[in-house]
């Protein structure tokens, strides 16, 4: 997974950056840059990589609970749910979230639009990790291929663990409503991103 993980990372850039497949559909070489820039940026030291770095930081929620709160200042429950969020942002809301704006530079959106789709991916993005952490507590093995509960075993900091499986549950729909309405305002061209969204929510793996 790690191979395959950097394998199609790199290929990105190799695509962006070769002249036969992709400057003759874009010839202003500028988005292709701004493109380049913003996957390293969402992919490096301040996006993926610091958001994995955390997430091992934090692997624990009881063990490792004071060496965690002493480290990031976390003193309550809202500031360990505010360091999750700021965990999965980083590490997997970043990369949907320039998947998202890509798309939309190359298509010439406004400004507004870019602000629409940019509040649409930051909310799929961790509406997908929140139903991770559901999936983990109450998914079928079967369906999803591996065992559940590995979180709670190696006392993971989760949305479950922090505020209970039916606040999560409720969570994770608000930020898939919250992502189909900032997109309410695209006609029927948005239908992938809506049905992608409710994917997220409705998925059972």
């Amino acid at each position: 997974a790690i191979l395959a993980g950097d394998s199609l990372l790199t290929h990105a850039f190799s695509v962006l950056a070769c002249p036969d497949t992709v400057f003759e559909f874009y010839p202003d070489r500028s988005i292709l840059l701004e493109l380049l820039a913003k996957i390293s940026l969402a992919a490096g030291v301040e996006g993926m990589v610091e958001g994995q770095m955390l997430d091992m930081q934090a692997q624990v929620i009881e063990s490792s609970m004071e060496s965690t709160i002493a480290e990031n200042n976390i003193g309550n429950k809202q500031d360990l749910l505010g360091h999750l969020k700021k965990i999965h942002e980083l590490k997997t809301g970043r990369m949907i979230s320039v998947s998202v704006e890509a798309g939309a530079l190359c298509a010439r959106a406004d400004s507004q639009e870019l602000v629409s789709l940019r509040r649409y991916a930051d909310n799929i993005g961790l509406a997908f990790q929140v139903m991770d952490d559901i999936l983990n507590v109450e998914g079928d093995p079967d369906i999803m291929g591996k065992a559940i509960g590995s979180d709670a075993l190696h006392d993971k900091m989760t949305f479950p663990a922090i505020i209970g499986l039916e606040q999560s549950k409720a969570y994770a729909r608000q930020l898939v409503d919250t992502s189909l309405t900032a997109i309410s305002g695209f006609d029927k061209q948005a239908d992938p991103l809506r049905a992608i969204a409710n994917y997220i929510i409705n998925r059972d793996h």
